[in-house]
């Protein structure tokens, strides 16, 4: 069993290697190594990735053995890198943009029109829906030239790169905010044990009920 795990983890290593790393999930997968461990484990097919379009499928069927196919539309077609901007007369500077972009490559603080950083953008689209207002829209970033000769191994690595620091930046800030969290609700705790020493009170037991079940959910997830 532990062979079989490791054997699929060598193989998605080198097929998340052969991949764009736009993180854009059109393959329906949370990212381009969650896509590379399913083509691994038999789970997904090499088809399903529009950024890399025919030339990223036939790199993928040499890594894995599998004969090429043409790219499924179901998951979109191969086109030039689009990169995104932001009409900034339009822009209310609610920051869900941010939160959406994979790679940090949009800038900007609360009510404050934002900007995006185009040599660092990968075409995702995940910031079009997250707008209220509609003031991102998309411009060819490529020319003609599409799928991989539209991205380079450099701006793959950065992405992934970038992917990596934002996923590491995004769980410490999870563990802190439920760190404080379960700090809170201790120090809840030690007050109402000083306000009724005997627990008698039936809204205190109820109260000390609650916030012990929160106490353990946060541990679960600081334990994860």
């Amino acid at each position: 069993m532990a062979a079989a795990k490791t054997a699929v983890q060598s193989v998605a290593e080198r097929v998340d290697a052969q991949l764009p790393q736009t993180q854009c999930t059109r393959c329906g997968f949370a990212d381009c190594r969650a896509y590379a461990t399913a083509i691994a484990s038999g789970e997904a097919d090499i088809d399903r990735c529009p950024p890399g379009g025919a030339a990223g499928i036939a790199r993928l069927a040499a890594v894995t053995g599998r004969a090429p196919v043409p790219l499924n539309p179901r998951y979109g077609v191969e086109g030039p890198l689009r990169v995104a901007r932001i009409d900034e007369q339009w822009c209310i500077g609610c920051t869900l943009c941010i939160k959406a972009c994979p790679v940090d490559c949009i800038v900007g603080t609360h009510k404050h029109m934002h900007s995006v950083i185009e040599p660092l953008c990968t075409g995702c689209e995940l910031c079009l829906p997250a707008c209220p207002v509609d003031c991102i829209f998309l411009v060819n970033g490529s020319g003609d030239r599409t799928g991989w000769a539209a991205w380079s191994a450099e701006q793959a690595d950065r992405s992934r790169a970038r992917y990596h620091a934002r996923s590491v930046r995004l769980e410490r800030d999870r563990r802190e905010h439920d760190e404080r969290l379960l700090a809170k609700a201790r120090a809840k705790l030690s007050e109402d044990a000083v306000a009724d020493p005997l627990g008698d009170s039936p809204s205190v037991e109820r109260k000390r009920a609650v916030i012990e079940a929160a106490i353990a959910r946060a541990r679960a997830r600081l334990n994860t």
